[in-house]
């Protein structure tokens, strides 16, 4: 009886599941029978084709139409097409192209119902068939109503035109960047040659742009990019048997040259063409080239052209006296964060040097430019620019001694040297830095710490040091890479107190009914403390302290403006780098050579530094005048002496200067003088380098550089003549002139409690004490009145001159010969 009641439910389940599906598939059926697909010979005007327009920040300046309106585009017929490049297409694209019937199933499903659920959107899944469709008829919206719509469409053209007309139809659309559609054009471009010549390697190539033709183009950045798709093209040729092993193996080796790339009347190319690649990223190739964007950048035209100019002039002459043959220059707003210039190389359209690659967004070593994050960080953690580190030759391998002998066969020994190969000794935090001295550089980097330090230039905005274990403590000499880019973002980040504002290209997107897709919204935060960027910038601004490196008249220094700059030369002479900025502005300049060899044998303010401050001068000429807000003091007699400046040794006690005896708190300032005893030894004798400012007691042996550092400091010592002194000779008495039964005794005459309105205060003063008084100061209502320091000290003054309230506070300060001070205070009522 179970059984028959479950086999009737399970009848009326199925029956109303069939009634259901033949219901829903009505409406599908109806639903599709309303699509309609238009004469295959209207293809080309099926889509109003509206160019994406790229502006200044100004709105105005046009920099670059993408597409221009002016689509260049050759038909080509399907036997004129070379059999490398339809089947690097179909391998790419659709491998099971010649098999299924306009859709793969499985793949629309995942791209309609698994990739939404994973809040991608609807995408993906497309044969060849779909593409034809999609470029031809649809819009490139992510909804599942457009991949229904385009899933039907492809199995009617399927039903219309041959698998070889299809193919044709999508080799001609194809977009290959800019302007170029259709492999005909690409192909006379790209190589100078017709679509039936290509090589193998060629046609790999060619079906590897459409994915993103921008960001994938020969002409870019990418490149090597590129090579990889071009690279994954050929395997999948392989693998569907479309070549055999001894064609993919010549093809991989195959050195593909592409034709000079053609004038393309666009302002400011690399940087337009950076924003291109964002747009075609997020928004696709279609929507780029023919969306009708209208794109509202950060650049500053004005600035950009004379960028261009100064670049290519400065370019040039050291290509002829340094064999520096390329140079690049990037500048962005501390405020903001935006890009107001990009310069990637000396000229875009200069084909010697290739220089259509943005060395702005590529990596180099960046030498001493990268130290200030580092010294950002011992700022951070206590040290101060005072704090004294020694310059003299140090052995910096714990696999070696400190003399440089290794400790083990495979061991590694690392002694570096100054730029002069000059050992200054005892030298501050702020002289190390404002004359780039590398041995206190890298002092101050284990001080600070390798990982803290990559964390700080990480919170300025330098993302692609990625690899901590990859850097040592080379680092703060420019071990890793960056880019210009990420170097003019991070020293902004000094030039703003602290606050970071990542860099951004672009203002505002519109679509072409003016709705606004995405806008500039600020998003600062604080990377570093207020203080320790004003240290920074503090240092970097001392010419003073700049001077004996760099003279008092470089080109670093500028009279009438606060600018604070960094320079950088890589060991190897590969990369020369200034990066320097104001308030306003944050510029990084490089010199170099895209092949990576080396230039002469000469620092960057030789090779780089004139063509950042014409560029500078230019940028102060517009922006606004701002000057830095000086640092705050950090210093205290709390303080270890290394950290306070004091380097003769580390313990130290203060006397009073007349009576030559140990100071007390009744000391006066003016008498009171630290004595060091002089005991002379590395920082690291003295603190525990991660927690400086303490003088809690620490094991030096916990610091594996102490015996490194401590026997050149001490050989340092005894060679200029520095003995060690006995605590012993400490003096054990105190202070006997200033107590308190030395201090003045003050008596006054003529002082009432209260005073009528208009009424003066007048009073006189009598003294008495064991030392002469020298002088005598009155202060009423918190201001100061009137001093005397000889005669009669008598007073008269209006209180009302003072305050408006009905009492008032008054103050006699005297002070005697040897600066003992007494003071008396009344209250005066009004």
């Amino acid at each position: 009886m179970k059984k028959k009641k479950y086999t009737h439910s399970l009848w009326l389940t199925m029956k109303l599941f069939i009634i259901l599906s033949m219901v829903v598939g009505g409406f599908i059926f109806l639903w599709i029978s309303t699509f309609d697909i238009p004469d295959l010979t209207t293809f080309e005007e099926r889509k109003v084709v509206q160019s994406t327009k790229i502006y200044d920040k100004t709105g105005e300046i046009l920099l670059y139409e993408f597409n221009n309106n002016d689509i260049k585009r050759t038909i080509i017929s399907s036997e004129n097409i070379s059999r490398h490049i339809k089947n690097a297409t179909i391998a790419i694209e659709d491998a099971e192209f010649y098999n299924h019937n306009g859709v793969r199933p499985v793949a629309t499903f995942r791209a309609v119902f698994i990739q939404p659920l994973r809040g991608k959107g609807v995408q993906g899944g497309s044969t060849i068939t779909q593409q034809v469709i999609k470029n031809s008829l649809l819009t490139s919206e992510k909804k599942i109503s457009r991949k229904m719509k385009e899933w039907v469409l492809a199995i009617r053209l399927e039903q219309l035109l041959s698998k070889e007309d299809i193919l044709e139809l999508y080799l001609n659309e194809s977009p290959y960047g800019g302007a170029l559609y259709g492999v005909g054009e690409a192909v006379r471009v790209f190589f100078d040659k017709d679509p039936f010549e290509v090589t193998l390697a060629e046609a790999a190539y060619l079906a590897a742009l459409p994915q993103a033709p921008t960001y994938f183009s020969p002409y870019g950045n990418n490149r090597e990019a590129l090579d990889v798709r071009k690279n994954l093209v050929l395997i999948k040729m392989l693998e569907n048997n479309f070549i055999t092993q001894e064609e993919y193996e010549g093809a991989i080796n195959e050195v593909v040259e592409f034709a000079p790339r053609a004038t393309l009347g666009v302002r400011a190319p690399h940087f337009v063409f950076a924003v291109g690649e964002y747009l075609e990223q997020k928004y696709g190739a279609r929507i780029l080239e023919e969306g009708g964007l209208r794109v509202t950048t950060t650049l500053d035209y004005t600035l950009q052209e004379k960028a261009e100019e100064i670049v290519k002039k400065h370019a040039l002459k050291n290509s002829e006296a340094f064999n520096a043959e390329n140079a690049s220059l990037v500048a962005v707003d501390p405020k903001t964060g935006g890009v107001l210039v990009m310069v990637g190389s000396r000229d875009y359209f200069d084909e010697e040097i290739d220089g259509n690659f943005n060395v702005t967004l590529s990596h180099r070593q960046p030498g001493s430019a990268f130290k200030p994050f580092v010294y950002a960080t011992a700022f951070a953690k206590g040290y101060t620019p005072e704090t004294v580190v020694f310059d003299v030759q140090t052995q910096f391998s714990t696999q070696c001694d400190y003399r440089g002998n290794p400790l083990s066969v495979n061991a590694v020994c690392y002694t570096p040297q100054n730029y002069d190969e000059v050992f200054r000794g005892p030298v501050s935090l702020r002289e190390a830095l404002a004359q780039s001295m590398n041995i206190p550089a890298i002092k101050t980097l284990y001080l600070a710490g390798i990982y803290e330090s990559l964390r700080t230039a990480r919170d300025m905005g330098i993302t692609s040091l990625t690899n901590i274990d990859q850097y040592g403590l080379t680092l703060v000499l420019g071990g890793g890479e960056v880019s210009p880019l990420e170097m003019a973002s991070a020293y902004s980040v000094f030039a703003n107190d602290g606050v970071r504002n990542p860099y951004v290209f672009i203002l505002k997107i519109e679509d072409s009914n003016g709705n606004i897709l995405e806008e500039y919204r600020p998003s600062p935060k604080q990377a570093i403390s207020k203080n320790v960027a004003r240290q920074i910038s503090d240092i970097l601004s001392d010419n003073i302290a700049r001077t004996p490196a760099f003279g008092a008249n470089s080109p670093l220094y500028f009279n009438s403006h606060d600018v604070a700059a960094k320079t950088g030369t890589t060991n190897d002479y590969r990369d020369a780098w200034t990066v320097g900025y104001t308030p306003t502005i944050s510029v990084a300049a490089w010199a170099g050579n895209n092949d990576n060899s080396s230039m002469e044998k000469k620092v960057a303010g030789f090779i780089i530094t004139p063509l950042w401050r014409e560029f500078m001068d230019e940028a102060l000429r517009v922006l606004p005048s701002e000057n830095f807000k000086s640092p705050d003091s950090v210093l205290n007699d709390d303080l270890p002496p290394p950290l306070r400046g004091v380097w003769q040794g580390g313990i130290s006690y203060y006397i009073d200067t007349i009576s030559g005896k140990r100071a007390t708190e009744l000391t006066p300032e003016e008498t009171k003088k630290e004595i060091i005893l002089t005991d002379v030894h590395s920082i690291l004798y003295w603190i525990d380098k991660d927690d400086p400012t303490s003088k809690k007691e620490f094991d030096r042996e916990d610091q594996s550089q102490f015996h490194l550092w401590e026997p050149p400091v001490r050989e340092w010592a005894d060679k200029n003549g520095f003995t060690t002194q006995n605590p012993q000779s400490i003096p054990t008495e105190y202070d006997d002139i200033h107590v308190e039964k030395n201090k003045p005794s003050i008596q006054i005459t003529g002082l009432k409690n209260s005073y009528n309105e208009g009424e003066m205060v007048s009073f006189s003063i009598t003294t008495s004490g064991v030392y002469p008084i020298s002088s005598v100061e009155i202060f009423f209502a918190g201001r100061f009145i009137d001093t005397k320091e000889s005669g009669s000290f008598s007073f008269s003054f209006n209180p009302r001159d003072y305050t408006t309230l009905e009492k008032g506070e008054l103050i006699i300060k005297a002070v005697d010969s040897v600066y003992n001070t007494s003071s008396l205070f009344k209250t005066l009522s009004l």
